[in-house]
């Protein structure tokens, strides 16, 4: 990671949404850091922070060897703010104690203001009650010394304490979180007023750090980068381009599975637009006679998978001589790839492009995107030029149509569903929703239905309609289109989509479904 001078550590005790305490905090204009109360050590003398945040967590400080705050933070002198298991665990090791609640306190509650802070500067005030989001069972029975209590809620006696003298604040609800309004100004006093931070980490300023930094790392070395067509590899591929030109080469393997015109986009973009070396590799044959038989949705994700690192090593070996290969990974996944315990987890995901690197390629990574969010990384391609269209395109899934083919995956249905699927694009775009959409898309089903054109009975296939808003792809609910939106793009589909004659809508939410059909 950077070293950026005016950071924040938040230290992560296995909260479900300690990614969002990092996105508020950057959301004022301050960098932040996520690291494992295991690790956390280690990142505090890396990064020599101006602040620490603690995180919420599934565990009891009354419980045997539960997570604790590494003693280098209280003995730092620099400020902390404790979420609910963040604000027990800081009374537990700074002499106070907890105690198990006799009910527990979840969901929204309303808190008192008794008294000022510098948190609530310039937004709460004495005497005010409001909303804010409880998610406990332990509470704080008896404050550490130095810690006075500045809010209080029915379930809660210490929802906001204080100790002005060190800069420690704790708090036992959940400022991160949208059912806490006015959360994120709380999170925003803490490092802007608190911490004393400026609040003017910018993606021109990323940009420019980014770009020495890769400058360093690489020397005079070549790059390799895989393009898949999506947001993450191009904003890379661009960024590396810039700091070192000609020496990156980039390599699209082009699997025949991409959304209409796709390809091309890619293609032109990078040739024409920012005459970016490329290699444009057409294996639709090579995947699609793969696929040939192959219905099992894991067997198709793995084929595609394999598949394609082994054309990109082939491509690679041709190109030659290269050092490192460039890679889209993102924070989340980073984030994701470790466990909070720093032991093995069911619940964190291994991601593929996460030091995912074939060992027998002999190449070293570079990885420009690892500290930035999805939406931090469609900034930072607009700060580099990319165009709107390409840079606000919802998310497309790396096994391409091959997941929204239930069943054989053939070019005829891959044509079928490119078709369909553009028609539905082009008429969310035209009615102005498509930037209020996660992602939409069309599914061809492995059904057949009886239906009537003209004077002729038909027998074919059924297309379902999905759409879906989010704000993380973890969680998602089905967009509510008018009626009429859902029938003139019915009537298009059959009428100008040969193969398709009854199209339908999936209403159905994440969880229980997930946002792709496989």
């Amino acid at each position: 990671m950077t070293q950026h001078p005016d950071s924040i550590l938040i230290v992560d005790f296995g909260s479900q949404v300690t990614q969002l305490i990092a996105r508020r905090v950057r959301e004022a204009g301050v960098y932040s850091e996520i690291a494992p109360f295991t690790s956390a050590q280690e990142a505090f003398e890396r990064m020599q922070p101006k602040g620490v945040i603690l995180s919420g967590s599934p565990a009891s400080v009354l419980d045997q060897d539960s997570p604790r705050v590494p003693d280098i933070v209280f003995e730092s002198g620099v400020p902390v703010l404790g979420i609910c298991y963040g604000q027990q665990t800081m009374m537990e090791q700074l002499g106070g104690s907890v105690g198990l609640g006799e009910s527990g306190e979840f969901g929204r509650a309303y808190i008192e203001i008794d008294d000022s802070c510098e948190l609530f500067d310039g937004l709460w005030r004495e005497g005010e009650t409001h909303q804010v989001w409880m998610s406990h069972g332990d509470k704080v029975t008896e404050l550490a010394r130095g810690f006075r209590v500045v809010a209080t809620s029915p379930g809660a006696p210490y929802a906001v304490i204080a100790d002005d003298d060190r800069r420690y604040y704790a708090m036992q609800f959940h400022p991160e979180v949208v059912h806490t309004p006015d959360g994120a100004r709380l999170l925003a006093n803490f490092v802007r007023h608190v911490c004393g931070l400026s609040g003017d980490w910018t993606m021109a300023e990323f940009r420019d750090t980014k770009i020495a930094e890769i400058r360093e790392q690489v020397g005079d070395g070549k790059v390799i980068c895989g393009l898949s067509g999506g947001v993450d590899s191009a904003v890379a591929a661009v960024l590396i381009h810039e700091a070192i030109g000609d020496q990156l080469t980039c390599v699209f393997v082009d699997h025949g599975l991409m959304r209409a015109g796709e390809a091309e986009q890619v293609v032109g973009l990078f040739r024409n637009s920012y005459n970016i070396p490329l290699v444009h590799v057409d294996a639709e044959t090579l995947f699609l006679n793969g696929l040939s038989g192959v219905t099992d949705p894991e067997k198709k994700r793995k084929f595609i998978g394999k598949t394609f690192i082994d054309v990109f090593e082939a491509e690679a070996k041709k190109i030659g001589g290269a050092d490192f290969l460039a890679q889209g990974t993102l924070y989340p996944d980073v984030i994701e790839s470790i466990s909070f315990t720093g032991g093995p987890s069911v619940t964190i995901k291994s991601h593929h492009n996460v030091g995912g690197l074939p060992e027998r390629m002999n190449m070293k990574l570079v990885e420009p995107l690892r500290e930035l969010f999805k939406d931090e990384v469609r900034a930072l391609g607009k700060e580099l030029g990319l165009p709107e269209a390409f840079v606000g395109r919802h998310p497309f899934p790396g096994p391409g149509l091959a997941i929204r083919i239930p069943g054989e995956v053939t070019k005829e249905r891959c044509d079928i569903l490119r078709k369909a699927d553009a028609i539905y694009l082009e008429e969310i775009r035209n009615a102005g929703l498509y930037d209020a959409i996660w992602q939409a898309f069309a599914v061809l089903l492995p059904v057949r239905t009886v239906g009537v054109m003209g004077d002729g009975r038909t027998y074919d296939s059924v297309l379902a309609l999905r759409a879906v808003t989010s704000t993380d792809g973890m969680t998602a609910v089905a967009f509510q289109f008018p009626g009429e939106f859902l029938a003139r793009v019915a009537t298009r589909i059959v009428n100008e989509v040969r193969g398709i004659n009854r199209v339908t809508y999936d209403y159905t939410s994440k969880p229980p479904g997930t946002i792709e059909w496989e």
